[in-house]
C-alpha cells in the first residue's frame, strides 16, 4: 500500500515527443504572429490606419481573420506592434561629414526622406486618432533638432540668445519633411531642383554666415 501511494503522488516528467510538440507548436504560432504582423507592416506602408482591413491583414497573411484576433486580440494592438517593428528597422540619420556643409546636409535629408517620407506623413496624420504613435514621433522629432544642432553647429555657433533660437526654429522648418513633400510630391520637382530649392532656403537663413 505504500508502495502505492508513493507511485501515485510521484510526477511524471513529460515524454520527449510531447515536449517536442509543445515547443513545434510555439514555433509555429510565433511564426504566425510574424507573418501576421508583416502583413500589417506592409499595409500600413501603403495607406493610412482606416485605409486597410483585417481581412485584408489575414488575406496577405494567408490566415483567418479570427487568427489575427487570436494573435493580436484587436485592429489597435496589431498596429502598436507593427509600428514598433518599423521603429526598430529604421536606422539613425546620418551626420555630414563637415559640420556646415550646406549640400551634403541637404542630400542626407533626402535620401532619408526618400525613404520613409511619404510613411512620416501618413504617421503624422494618424498621430491623432492613434495616441501611441506620439511617442515614436516625438523621438523622431528630439532626432530632427538634434540634428540640426549638430549639422549647423558652426553658424549655430555665431549666434546667441533669441537670435540663435531664431536660427535654430528656422532651419528646422527650412528641413521638415513637410517642405520635402511640397517640393517632391505636390510640385513634382526632380530630386536634384528639390534639393537645390531646400539649399536655397538655409542659406537664405544662415545669411552671411555661410
Amino acid at each position: 500500500m505504500k508502495s502505492l501511494t508513493r507511485s501515485r503522488g510521484r510526477s511524471r516528467a513529460p515524454s520527449p515527443t510531447r515536449a517536442y510538440d509543445m515547443s513545434n507548436r510555439a514555433a509555429q504560432a510565433e511564426a504566425t504572429r510574424e507573418r501576421i504582423r508583416q502583413a500589417a507592416v506592409a499595409l500600413y506602408r501603403e495607406r493610412a490606419l482606416d485605409g486597410f482591413t483585417l481581412e485584408e491583414v489575414a488575406q496577405r497573411a494567408e490566415v483567418a481573420v479570427q487568427t489575427v484576433l487570436r494573435a493580436f486580440k484587436s485592429k489597435d494592438q496589431l498596429i502598436m506592434t507593427a509600428l514598433v517593428a518599423l521603429a526598430d528597422e529604421t536606422q539613425p540619420i546620418k551626420i555630414p561629414r563637415v559640420p556646415g556643409d550646406v549640400a551634403e546636409a541637404v542630400s542626407i535629408f533626402f535620401e532619408l526622406y526618400e525613404e520613409v517620407g511619404d510613411f512620416v506623413i501618413q504617421q503624422l496624420g494618424d498621430e491623432p486618432r492613434l495616441p501611441g504613435l506620439k511617442s515614436e514621433l516625438d523621438a523622431g522629432r528630439r532626432g530632427h533638432a538634434n540634428w540640426i544642432e549638430q549639422a549647423f553647429a558652426p553658424f549655430l555657433a555665431r549666434q546667441t540668445g533669441a537670435a540663435r533660437t531664431e536660427m535654430f526654429n528656422a532651419l528646422m522648418v527650412a528641413t521638415d519633411v513637410y517642405v520635402w513633400k511640397l517640393l517632391r510630391r505636390d510640385q513634382r520637382l526632380d530630386r536634384g531642383d528639390a534639393e537645390a530649392v531646400m539649399c536655397r532656403l538655409i542659406n537664405g537663413v544662415i545669411g552671411g554666415e555661410a
